[in-house]
Order: structure tokens, then sequence, then C-alpha cells
């Protein structure tokens, strides 16, 4: 059960970087778009991308610390005590990147635009380079068992800042990649190719990292090096050869299916760290999945928390996906509405009548509807 639960946990994380991730990415082409006008192309796309669904992303990382925290509290514990202060750091990047989408919209004048702009921006890095060195420090063996207090050397080894520089790169990776998908469904080629260019330089740099940091750890930690090259070998191969494959697609001017090769490359990653200190939580310590998992009947519920996510949130972030897919949601007066007519969205007129969903959002909706209603009446039986 205690695997069960380990598998969900990096299930969720999976989730919030191949999802969330490409938010923060998005934060970082917003900040290397140029001035306010050679950017602003650039600038509208991912504020289109985002809006609809930045703040649904984050559900994946309430999930992943709950998770973490019911499921393994002593490793919990000692995470939160020894990279105590990147942890704090990359929760205040959540907190200030929120803030600066958010009202980067609703102020007025170009300095206060530019501030709350440039708070997004900067706060889209610090977040995952901070969580990266919080999985960096695990992964190096430098959280205690017992630790009871914050450690600036256990977050700030080389590996712990490479594996930092690494979470950036990933996110503009996957940024620019779903971004020439959403340039492609406007038909702008303009910046279909603007995107193309970062994606294959963060590529590029993206695997330069991953290099640097099996070239680190064959000196630093060559347990964790040969577990990497051995049991979790398939896995890093599978990144590797979808890295390659998005490369060449893009050189090939093909954009089809190149999401999913990025995203799958990225999990693979993270599954392939999972899978090379398995069964170990904390490496360098005696702290396993089955000597510091809670009791056995909070594992279970957990598993049945899986369940109920999967039959009621998973159907609500399919329709929110299919919506923004169809570009038949629209920022309109700070709200997100669905855009009347056409495949695209367009700007409501005075003389509009209410927008109403077609027959495919109302199918989605009453389906999603049922699966709610039949997840309670489960949950309600085994209560019995």
């Amino acid at each position: 059960m205690a695997d069960a639960v380990a598998a969900i946990l990096l299930a969720t994380i999976t989730l919030y970087a191949v999802l969330g991730g490409a938010d923060f990415g998005g934060g970082l082409w917003d900040l290397l778009a140029g001035g306010d006008r050679r950017g602003a192309a650039a600038r509208q796309l991912i504020d289109d991308s985002i809006t609809p669904v930045w703040e649904a992303n984050h559900v994946w990382l309430v999930f992943a610390l709950v998770i973490f925290w019911t499921g393994f509290p002593v490793a919990f514990a000692a995470v939160m005590s020894a990279v105590a202060l990147p942890i704090w750091l990359a929760v205040g990047g959540v907190v200030l990147r929120g803030a600066g989408f958010a009202f980067r919209k609703e102020v007025r004048g170009i300095t206060l635009q530019r501030v709350t702009g440039a708070t997004f921006a900067f706060s889209s890095l610090l977040t995952p380079f901070f969580m990266g060195t919080v999985i960096g420090a695990m992964a190096a063996g430098q959280v205690p068992a017992g630790a009871t207090r914050a450690s600036l050397t256990a977050w700030t080894g080389a590996t712990s800042l490479l594996i930092g520089f690494l979470f950036v790169g990933a996110c503009g990776y996957l940024a620019a990649v779903y971004l020439i998908g959403e340039a492609a469904q406007r038909g702008d080629r303009r910046l279909e190719t603007y995107f193309t260019r970062r994606a294959q330089a963060a590529g590029l740099v993206t695997g330069a990292l991953s290099l640097a940091i099996l070239a680190e750890l064959h000196g630093s930690d060559p347990a964790l090096f040969r577990h990497l090259t051995g049991q979790a070998l398939p896995l890093v191969i599978i990144a590797a050869v979808t890295g390659v494959a998005v490369a060449a697609l893009l050189t090939a001017g093909r954009t089809r299916g190149i999401r999913a090769l990025a995203a799958l490359g990225v999990a693979a990653v993270i599954w392939g760290w999972g899978v090379a200190q398995y069964p170990t939580l904390l490496p360098g310590t005696p702290v396993t999945l089955s000597n510091a998992g809670a009791p056995h009947t909070t594992l279970v519920a957990l598993v049945v928390l899986f369940v109920a996510v999967v039959l009621i949130v998973g159907p609500s972030f399919g329709l929110l996906f299919a919506l923004q897919g169809r570009q038949v949601l629209r920022h309109e007066g700070g709200e997100i509405a669905l855009a009347p007519g056409g495949p695209g969205p367009r700007a409501a007129g005075p003389g509009d009548a209410p927008a109403r969903p077609g027959p495919a959002s109302r199918a989605a909706a009453l389906g999603l509807v049922a699966a709610g209603a039949l997840a309670r009446a489960l949950w309600r039986r085994l209560g019995r």
C-alpha cells in the first residue's frame, strides 16, 4: 500500500510539472519577450493560454503536499525542516506570481503594468528554481532523517543548484512547445516560428543541464548515479529519445504530437528519479517507504481519495482543457466566459445574447455531473 501511495504522489508531481510547469515557463518567455511593443504579441498569446488554467493547475501541488505529509509524515517533517528556506521562497514565488499576473491586467499606467509584469515574470523563475533545489537536496542525500533545523548547505550544493536550473529550463521548454500549438491553432505562423526557436534553445539547454547533473552525480553521489544508469535506465532513455524526437520534428517544421512527446519526456525524468531512489524516501538515511509510511488505514484512505479525484477532478480538467483547446474561452472584464459562435473566441457585443455552450460542451458537463453523483454514491456506500 505504501508503494501505491508513493506512485500516486509521483503522479501528482508529474501532473503539476507538465501542467503548472508550463505556466511558470510562460513567465520566462514573458520576461524575455522584449519591450512593450516588440513583445506585445508573444505576451498576449501567453496571457490567452495561461488565463483559463493557471489557478486550476495548482490543485496538483496541493494534492502532492497533502499526500506527502499524510502518507509519509516522518520524511515530510525532515524535508520541511532541513530545506525550509527554499520551500518558503518557492511558496512566496507562487503568491507573488499570482498577484503579478492578476493585477497587471487591472492596473492603469505603464509603470504599474511594468512592475506587476516584472513581478509575474521573475516569480515564475523563482518558484521552479527553489523547488528544484529541494528535490536536489533530497536526491543528493542532504536531508537527514531527524532534521530539526534549516540547513543552508543542504540545498546549495552543486547537485541542488543544477537541478534548480534544470527545473527552470524544463518549464521554459514545456511552455515554448505548448505555445507552438497555441499559435498553430490561431494560424499565426510568425508566433509559431518565434516559439519554435525558443523551444529548440530551451531543449538544448535542458539537455545540457541533464548531462551536467549526471556528470556531477557520478562524482558526488555514485549510488544515485548507479541507480539512474541501472534500474531507472529505461526511463532515462525515454527522456532522451523524446527530447531528440521533439527537436527533430521542430527542425522538420512538423508540430503534430510534440506536446505529448515533451510532456512524456518530463514525466520520464520525474519517474526516473523516483525509480532510482526506490524504496528509499530520503537517500543516505534508513527512511524507506515501508518504515516511514502512515498507518495502513491512512494509506488506504489516500488511495480511495485518489480514486475520487480521478472520478471528479479528472473530468473537470478534461472539460476545462477541451474548452480551452477549442478556443471557446475568452477573458473579458476579469472573468472567463464562453465565447458565442464559431470555433474561436470573439469579443461580446452590446446586443449579444448570453453565451451558451454547444452540444459537446453540454454533454461533457452532464457527464461531469453524473460522474460526481456516482462518486458520492460510492463514497456513501463505502462509508456504511
